[in-house]
């Protein structure tokens, strides 16, 4: 189905990974329409709980843009790539009401890095590497680096790590709260699934309210307490709600059907 992309279904979660190893799975045109349908998959199909973002091979998660494709641009296609690939990709990740998680085995430089951030949340392999180098380009990040990696880590820190283009660790990257947990290689794709697996549990339209509501709040929304407090409202008329709630008075472990 698709010539960048390897994508599976299992137990609810589609795992996507981008294969492209010869080029370090390095975006480029192609990647950015695929992963745009392979997310319309996620958003529409109703046997997926959850999706897996992650790289072929063991030494790249996506290792940068594939620069031969900008030489031919100008300001306008530049800002033309950038917009199709937040709409295609980048904002569809972090808006989508179903979970999406990063895991990271290996390089995640610059568009890769800002893939790796759109995510809900994301796991590195010990041996990661995250960075936005684009300034040795002559360039800055095109899809969110800037603000997604301030909202992640503080400014003093993305100021450093944009300007210098320095690279840091999974190690590192965790201290920051850029990652979630560090794990060895061949543990990457397992302890995804078994936390998203811990997630499917869970009453699937408050999940995507909590999406929504930690999103606004990253966003600086002034409103996002009055958001909170609309959605809570609106989730006590749920079957989930009910469900839930009468599980826990009977004490037995609840079924929730997302309506």
């Amino acid at each position: 189905m698709y010539t960048t992309l390897l994508t599976t279904i299992e137990a609810g979660t589609m795992i996507i990974t981008i294969n492209r190893p010869d080029k370090m799975n390095a975006l480029n045109k192609d990647v950015i329409e695929e992963l745009g349908a392979a997310l319309d998959e996620v958003y529409n199909n109703p046997e997926v709980k959850s999706a897996i973002i992650t790289g072929a091979g063991e030494k790249a998660f996506v290792a940068g843009a594939d620069i031969t494709e900008f030489l031919s641009l100008g300001a306008d296609g530049g800002a033309a790539l950038a917009t199709k690939g937040r709409n295609l990709v980048f904002d569809k990740i972090e808006n989508c009401p179903k979970p999406i998680v990063g895991a990271v085995n290996g390089f995640s430089l610059g568009g890769g890095c800002e893939l790796a951030m759109a995510c809900h949340f994301r796991l590195a392999s010990a041996n990661a590497k995250f960075g936005q180098p684009e300034v040795n380009l002559g360039l800055i990040p095109g899809y969110g680096g800037t603000q997604r990696l301030t909202r992640l880590i503080g400014k003093g820190k993305a100021m450093e790590l944009l300007m210098t283009a320095d690279m840091i660790g999974a190690d590192e990257a965790k201290a920051l709260g850029l990652v979630n947990h560090v794990t060895a290689l061949e543990e990457l794709l397992p302890r995804t699934k078994e936390i998203l697996q811990k997630i499917h549990t869970k009453a699937p339209l408050a999940i995507s309210k909590i999406i929504a509501c930690v999103n606004e709040c990253a966003d600086g929304d002034h409103h996002g307490f009055d958001k909170e407090i609309k959605r809570f409202g609106e989730s006590f008329a749920t079957e989930d709600m009910k469900e839930g709630t009468t599980a826990f008075l009977e004490k037995r472990k609840a079924a929730f059907k997302g309506k």
